[in-house]
């Protein structure tokens, strides 16, 4: 979620969020970024109304936050969705899944493609020693990601790799355009 809190703000959106506790690297992250996180979920952190919340993956539906939010009129999307949305649909994306390895195979992939003169775009889990940071917008027709999985999820369970149904993305699209 702070890589994606980033990309929104470096496109020039004003970003918050909230979360229990923010550790470094992270916390610093998200400062560099002008992104403002609030310590604590709460219902309160939903006004003034957001355009729109992008709901983390470990966040669950008895989440106070979330509960305020299933109730009010915002528009939310998952991260995925939002990833989807702002940054994928229109690039070919070259995802890196599995047990171990995603993080440091994410940055080597992204790094080499940037050496190759492609300037891919990247999301990974960790800070890219290459980067400085743990995402990159490229103008490139690449972007590289670290899949992931979650057991806990607020949306559905299963594989982040499938795509996402797209009676569901236009669903998003149409909420989305419609604020």
């Amino acid at each position: 979620m702070a890589a994606l809190a980033g990309m929104l703000s470096d496109r020039g959106l004003t970003v918050t969020g909230s979360d229990n506790q923010l550790y470094e690297p992270t916390a610093s992250l998200l400062r560099n970024s002008r992104v403002n996180v609030i310590t604590g979920f709460s219902p309160t952190n939903l006004s003034p109304p957001p355009d729109l919340a992008i709901v983390g993956n470990v966040i669950m539906r008895n989440n106070p936050e979330a509960a305020a939010l299933l109730d009010s009129p915002i528009p939310y999307l998952s991260m995925p969705e939002a990833l989807w949305h702002f940054f994928l649909k229109d690039r070919r994306v070259l995802m890196v899944a599995g047990t171990h390895g995603k993080t440091t195979s994410t940055a080597m992939m992204a790094h080499v493609l940037h050496a190759a003169g492609r300037d891919p775009s990247m999301l990974v889990g960790g800070v890219a020693n290459d980067f400085g940071s743990n995402y990159r917008i490229g103008a490139g027709p690449d972007f590289v990601i670290e899949g992931d999985e979650y057991d806990t999820r607020f949306f559905r369970q299963g594989s982040e790799v499938s795509a996402l149904p797209r009676a569901r993305r236009d669903h998003h699209r149409r909420r989305i355009r419609s604020r």
